[in-house]
C-alpha cells in the first residue's frame, strides 16, 4: 500500500498525482489521508465549537474527495480509499504509514511560509516515516526518462541501490549511479596513503563493485556510473535536475548517532528540485 497526505494544497495534489501513478505500476492500493485536530473528529455534539468541529471535518471530506477523484482519472485501475487522521499531521501520517511500502508528501502545505523550500510536515515525515518516503516538488512537464541515486561507500548503500533499480525497471527508463568524493588528505592521524595509491580508481572500482550484481537482476535498466570528484550536494543537485526521480539513503557513512536524516539527505530535502525519494537506513555508527 501507498500512502500520501494532502491538504487542498497544489503540492499535496502533485503528489497524490504521483502517488496514484507509483500505485498503478507496483500494483498496490493507494489510501489519501488528510489531517485535522483531534478535537474536530471527537466534538460532534451541539456545543460553541461543533459548528467549527463540523466545518472542518466538511472541508477535510471536500479535499480527499478531490483528491480521490484527480488519483482515480491519473491511475484508473488502482484502488483507492481515503481516510481523515486526526491530530497533527507529521504523527498522524507516520503512524497511518506502519504497514505501507511507501509515503508520499508534497514539499509545501497550505501553512508553509513563501521563501521556505520545505514544509515542516515534508521534513517531519522524512526524518520518522517508518517506511520509504518520496517528497513531491512540482514535477517537470517533460522529465529526463531517468533515475539517479546517490551512493556514498556504506554498507547501507545495498539497500538504496536495490530501491533505485526496481524503480527504474518499474518506470521503463534508465539508472544513473552517482557517486561524489573528495580528496583524501595526508595526516590527520590516519596512516600515509602508497605513493601509487590512486583515488580516483579506487571510487570507480567501489561503484563497479557495488552495482555489478545487480545489473544481472535488471538486464534491461540502462545503467550509467558517475564518479565526480565535488560534493556530494552539488553534484547530486546538478546531476538530477531534470530527471524523474532522486533516490537518497536516510543516513551516509558519515552518519552520527542521534542524528536522524545525514547532512547530504538535509540539504537535498531543500534543494532538490523534482521528486526524491528517501531510502529508510539505518546510521552506520548507530
Amino acid at each position: 500500500m501507498i500512502v500520501v497526505g494532502v491538504d487542498g494544497s497544489r503540492a499535496g495534489m502533485e503528489a497524490v498525482c504521483w502517488a496514484a501513478r507509483e500505485a498503478a505500476l507496483r500494483g498496490v492500493p493507494l489510501r489519501i489521508a488528510n489531517a485535522i485536530p483531534a478535537w474536530a473528529c471527537s466534538t460532534t455534539q451541539q456545543g460553541p465549537y461543533a459548528d467549527v468541529a463540523a466545518w472542518m471535518r466538511d472541508g477535510a471530506a471536500a479535499v480527499l474527495s478531490a483528491a480521490a477523484e484527480r488519483a482515480r482519472a491519473e491511475a484508473p485501475g488502482v484502488q483507492v480509499d481515503t481516510a481523515i487522521l486526526a491530530g497533527d499531521p507529521r504523527p498522524a501520517l507516520i503512524e497511518a504509514a506502519v504497514d505501507a511500502d511507501l509515503l508520499v508528501v508534497g514539499n509545501h502545505g497550505l501553512g508553509g511560509f513563501r521563501g521556505l523550500l520545505l514544509g515542516s510536515v515534508a521534513y517531519g515525515v522524512a526524518s520518522h516515516a517508518p517506511c520509504d518516503v518520496v517528497v513531491v516538488r512540482e514535477v517537470p512537464a517533460a522529465p529526463r526518462p531517468e533515475i539517479v541515486v546517490g551512493i556514498d561507500a556504506s554498507p547501507a548503500c545495498g539497500k538504496v541501490l536495490d530501491f533505485a533499480f526496481a524503480e527504474a525497471a518499474l518506470h521503463g527508463t534508465g539508472l544513473r549511479v552517482v557517486h561524489a568524493y573528495r580528496a583524501l588528505e595526508a595526516g590527520g592521524g590516519f596512516a600515509p596513503l602508497p605513493d601509487d595509491f590512486d583515488e580516483e580508481k579506487a571510487e570507480v572500482r567501489m561503484v563497479r563493485e557495488a552495482v555489478a550484481g545487480r545489473r544481472e537482476l535488471y538486464p534491461d535498466v540502462k545503467v550509467v556510473e558517475e564518479v565526480v570528484r565535488g560534493h556530494p550536494v552539488d553534484v547530486l543537485r546538478q546531476a538530477s535536475a531534470g530527471a524523474e526521480l532522486l533516490v537518497i539513503g536516510s543516513q551516509g557513512r558519515r552518519g552520527f548517532t542521534g542524528l536522524i536524516l545525514g547532512s547530504v539527505c538535509q540539504a537535498m530535502l531543500h534543494h532538490a528540485t523534482g521528486p526524491m525519494a528517501i531510502v529508510r537506513t539505518p546510521s552506520s555508527t548507530g
